[in-house]
């Protein structure tokens, strides 16, 4: 091929020969942020297939200004809440022209730091962070100085299912009703009957998932003139295995609890493992409720009391606000609601309770 070495990357200037026009001409195409006749377009687009040329990005940055992509951060790729959620970040980023990069901190929150400046380097147009996150002191006012950092750049923060990180921070937040979810199906426990429920979640009092959905279940006892019993309190971890073995726990005490509330649906379906095992029957003898409202949750044994949590619009908003933040400069702040989603692992308590024994 003519211009071409054998073996070589083909470069803009020989994409530029191959159609007969300038290498700004070129970048311009490429940019796809300046107008050129569609004679020409048609051209530049035919070289760039025929030499099979592939753009490089960063170059595209410095004529572009970006690299057209969104970046979202999330604690694993296994949770099928981030799954969700992500879904709805890929479909609304691909549908603006992007290309999304997927990054998993693992729950460590320096890792997510760092991650969020990885992307500044990469030039991201916006990065999400999907799920909670820390709420310390100190890790707010990194965050909100990164947010800033961003901002510099031309790049955005987007906070994905949490709450703002602080009045001064510039970051688009998308987040959902995640205390008075938790409120609701408490709520609906205690309106059951029930006055013994306890909470299995995960021993990280400043993460912002942890200490909403446990403030909206004591909220809902207060309101009914009760107080939570801390011996019905469960920490773990966001996973089944902790909610399988934290019930196990609790079942070798005598607790009286007539209810369960999962902090997250996956952690429910470890509390139904364990009531199982122990011969318990659902919601005979014990009810279980859980949160998110993942597909699955319809497929459990039995199919799973929960709280609705607008997945994929949380993540399509996330993406629409941040990357036409200008015309919804009113609009960066976005609280999505939730509902209790009733089947059948819950019921009344039964009397007498097959744990209480009156």
């Amino acid at each position: 091929m003519a211009g071409v070495s054998l073996g070589s990357r083909p470069t803009v200037k020989d994409v530029a020969a191959a159609a007969g026009v300038s290498a700004t001409t070129v970048s311009r195409v490429l940019a796809g942020n300046y107008p050129v006749s569609a004679s020409t377009r048609k051209r530049v687009l035919r070289a760039v297939q025929d030499l099979d040329f592939v753009i490089n990005a960063q170059a595209r940055a410095l004529v572009g200004g970006s690299t057209r992509t969104v970046a979202f951060i999330v604690r694993d790729l296994v949770g099928p809440l981030f799954a969700y959620i992500g879904q709805g970040v890929e479909q609304q980023a691909t549908a603006e022209g992007r290309v999304c990069l997927v990054c998993t901190h693992h729950g460590d929150a320096d890792r997510e730091l760092e991650l969020i400046e990885l992307m500044r380097e990469q030039q991201a147009e916006a990065v999400v962070l999907v799920g909670g996150g820390l709420r310390t002191p100190e890790h707010l006012e990194r965050m909100a100085q990164i947010a800033r950092s961003l901002e510099r750049v031309g790049s955005r923060l987007v906070l994905c299912g949490r709450p703002p990180i602080g009045p001064d921070a510039p970051a688009t937040v998308v987040e959902y009703d995640n205390e008075g979810g938790a409120f609701a199906v408490t709520n609906y426990l205690l309106s059951l009957g029930h006055r013994r429920i306890a909470f299995v979640g995960a021993a990280e009092p400043d993460h912002t998932t942890t200490s909403a959905r446990f403030d909206g279940f004591t909220r809902a006892h207060a309101a009914h003139g009760l107080t939570v019993d801390p011996g019905l309190v469960a920490g773990g971890t966001f996973d089944r295995e902790s909610g399988y073995r934290q019930t196990k726990a609790l079942l070798t005490r005598d607790t009286g609890m007539t209810a369960v509330v999962g902090i997250t649906d996956i952690v429910a379906s470890g509390v139904l493992a364990a009531l199982h095992e122990a011969g318990l029957r659902i919601p005979e003898d014990i009810s279980v409720a859980g949160y998110d409202d993942i597909p699955q949750s319809a497929d459990l044994n039995p199919p799973l009391t929960t709280v609705h949590i607008p997945h994929e619009e949380l993540g399509r908003s996330a993406v629409r606000l941040a990357l036409h933040r200008d015309d919804y400069a009113q609009d960066q702040h976005l609280m999505l609601g939730t509902h209790v989603v009733i089947r059948k692992s819950t019921a009344p308590p039964s009397v007498p309770s097959a744990l209480t024994g009156h």
